[in-house]
């Protein structure tokens, strides 16, 4: 019994220690649970709501503007070239590169001496000529008395010779005297034919005495003109340029002494693409002679000069693309403007209704907004592109009245959830002076830190040496910002 009753005990003893045991052994097993459950849930970041300006899209009635840029040139450019030959004797102080002339200006005048004999010459080659004529004037009207005469003496003679034919066949007179009477006849007929000829001479030298002063007469005009152009007028107000001319030289007919440009003519000459000049065109396919606006740079000023569209170019030229269009300044000051500046052309289109006006950084090159959903989460629309403005965009198909981003940042995307600042009303902005500049480094609270840790420590690309660095970096109070940024970009990416 003794051993009976020992061995009962000590089986007594090693069933309370098998059982203190496994007691302990799941208090230690559920303590590790929660330390591991508590580590994993502290590691597992926080959703966070991103702070976005936004606006609301608003139906509007908006007159796109094309913008080109094209170069000033005249639409009336006249080459000075000298009429006739010779020597150059006087110019015109305004006969300059540069120089400002009005019309009828006298701009250069070549030595007239010659041109002077040579009207001369004409004049009395056009008095001889007038002499010939009236020579042969006279000479026709006496042949034609001739003539007359002639034809009266034939009337005469057949007169007699019908008389004498009468009085034979009565018998009164002889054969011989009617003989006598038809040769007679028949040589007054002869005289006759010969005064006619001279007449029909008389009547073509006189035809040809015409000729003769007419050819003289045109001669002698066009030696005046040659007189008169010796003197070359300015047709039209303009500046002078490309001046050649020497006072003293000599020229030879048609050779270009300089240019005349009219700088109360001046257009712009600018390119548009081909989907551009279509909207330049009305509902019948013609060019709307619509208002324009040129900006002219002078240093740091910019000048708005009025111009009105007037026509495209008749070709298309090798080479290049889209179409060339004119459009015509209204009263250009020469003092101001001139042939060759550049300038920048506005051109307004016809309105566009129900669009909106967003900013380039709200919307993706394809056309994708980013609105306000429900709870905040942003939600993708995808809209029409209609007309890049600068720095806005104009687009259709929108839902108006919608809150939209005002900035499409890389962390932003559908279904993320962010805290929207609304424009403060205008008028309504107080005057506070400027926003110091944003620290270096920043305080992070243990829920960014804690996130950013376990991101670093998640990581399988990153190098042991880099993830030292970081972690070392996030272990100090303050953290510099770009570091922060950073992380918290490619954590949003990766979600």
């Amino acid at each position: 019994m003794g051993t009976i009753a020992r061995t009962s005990f000590g089986l007594a003893i090693g069933g309370v220690s098998l059982a203190l045991l496994l007691t302990a052994a799941g208090i230690v097993h559920d303590a590790w649970q929660d330390r591991v459950g508590s580590a994993t849930k502290k590691k597992q970041p926080r959703e966070r709501a991103y702070s976005v300006n936004v606006e609301t899209l608003l139906a509007e009635t908006v007159s796109p503007i094309i913008t080109a840029y094209g170069h000033l040139e005249s639409g009336r450019t006249l080459e000075l070239r000298a009429a006739v030959a010779g020597k150059l004797v006087s110019l015109s102080e305004g006969f300059r590169d540069g120089g400002v002339v009005a019309a009828g200006d006298v701009l250069f005048a070549i030595d007239p001496a010659k041109l002077e004999t040579a009207v001369a010459l004409a004049e009395t080659d056009v008095a001889e000529a007038e002499a010939t004529l009236a020579e042969a004037a006279a000479a026709l009207e006496l042949a034609r008395l001739e003539a007359d005469a002639s034809q009266e003496q034939l009337d005469l003679r057949v007169q007699a010779a019908e008389r004498q034919q009468g009085l034979r066949d009565r018998g009164v007179t002889t054969e011989a005297e009617l003989e006598t009477a038809v040769l007679a006849r028949a040589a007054a007929a002869q005289t006759l034919l010969n005064r006619q000829q001279v007449v029909a001479g008389d009547e073509a030298r006189m035809a040809q005495a015409e000729i003769t002063l007419r050819r003289e007469t045109i001669a002698l005009e066009e030696a005046r003109r040659d007189l008169a152009e010796a003197e070359h007028r300015a047709p039209f107000a303009g500046i002078v340029s490309d001046v050649t001319a020497i006072e003293g030289r000599l020229v030879s007919t048609n050779e270009q002494l300089g240019e005349l440009i009219d700088s109360s003519a001046l257009e712009v000459a600018f390119r548009v693409t081909n989907n551009q000049y279509a909207r330049l065109l009305n509902d019948k396919g013609e060019m709307r002679k619509a208002d324009v606006e040129l900006l002219v740079q002078r240093g740091r000023n910019t000048t708005t000069l009025p111009a009105k569209l007037d026509r495209a170019g008749a070709e298309r030229e090798e080479g290049q693309i889209g179409r060339l269009v004119y459009a015509r300044l209204v009263e250009p000051d020469p003092n101001f403007v001139q042939q060759g500046d550049f300038v920048t052309v506005r051109i307004p289109e016809r309105p566009l209704e129900g669009v909106a006006r967003i900013p380039t950084t709200a919307i993706t090159t394809d056309g994708r907004l980013l609105l306000i959903g429900e709870d905040n989460r942003l939600v993708e629309h995808q809209a029409t592109l209609l007309r890049h403005q600068g720095d806005e965009i104009i687009v259709g198909d929108v839902p108006f009245g919608e809150r939209f981003v005002e900035v499409r940042a890389l962390q932003l995307g559908p279904g993320i959830q962010v805290t929207p600042v609304e424009p403060e009303p205008v008028g309504m902005q107080p005057a506070a002076p400027a926003a110091p500049p944003a620290p270096a480094v920043i305080a992070l609270d243990e829920d960014r830190r804690t996130a950013i840790i376990a991101f670093i420590e998640a990581s399988e690309q990153m190098k042991p040496e880099k993830r030292a660095q970081w972690l070392a970096e996030l272990a100090q109070p303050e953290v510099p910002r770009s570091t922060v940024e950073k992380f918290e970009a490619k954590i949003a990416e990766s979600q």
